[in-house]
This record gives structure tokens, C-alpha cells and sequence, in this order.
């Protein structure tokens, strides 16, 4: 089994769970967000982010980035409130 297909199949035990992603974006610029993984497709995934005016989004990630750590995931346990955590 190769490195994405590890990525894909440990993504996919986590759909419906709520997650953070830092995507580094280039020339010192990383982009934290929060939101929950919403799907796991063969070539990407997508993570459903509310911004601050409460509408919500889909951004999409390939497991390569997440393999060359361009995006980083972090899997949040049930019992952890959003609201209490602070994103920077």
C-alpha cells in the first residue's frame, strides 16, 4: 500500500469529524481553519469550513499535500469544544 492510499484509508475513518487544517500557501503565509471532513474521494478530500458570517464552504485538499506537509490535519476528539479552542 503506498503513502496516499495510507492518507486516504485514515481520512476516511474520520468523515463527519470535526478537524483543523493549516495550509501552508507560500513566502511565510499559513491559513488555519476549522471545520469538519466532510468527503474522501480517490484523488482528494474536502473539508466543510464556516467562516465568520456563518456561511459555509467546501476546500478541497489532495493527499499529496498532506504526504509533502503543505496541509497539515489534525483530527479532533468528540468531547473537544470548538469554541474553546483558539485557531491562529
Amino acid at each position: 500500500m503506498t503513502q496516499m492510499e495510507l492518507i486516504k484509508n485514515e481520512l476516511s475513518e474520520h468523515i463527519g469529524k470535526n478537524v483543523i487544517v493549516r495550509a501552508n500557501r507560500g513566502r511565510k503565509k499559513i491559513v488555519t481553519r476549522y471545520g469538519v471532513l466532510d468527503a474522501v474521494y480517490p484523488s482528494l478530500f474536502v473539508v466543510s469550513i464556516s467562516d465568520e458570517d456563518q456561511r459555509s464552504r467546501n476546500i478541497s485538499f489532495t493527499y499529496s499535500d498532506v504526504l509533502t506537509s503543505t496541509v497539515r490535519v489534525t483530527i479532533l476528539e468528540d468531547d473537544v469544544d470548538p469554541d474553546q479552542l483558539k485557531i491562529s
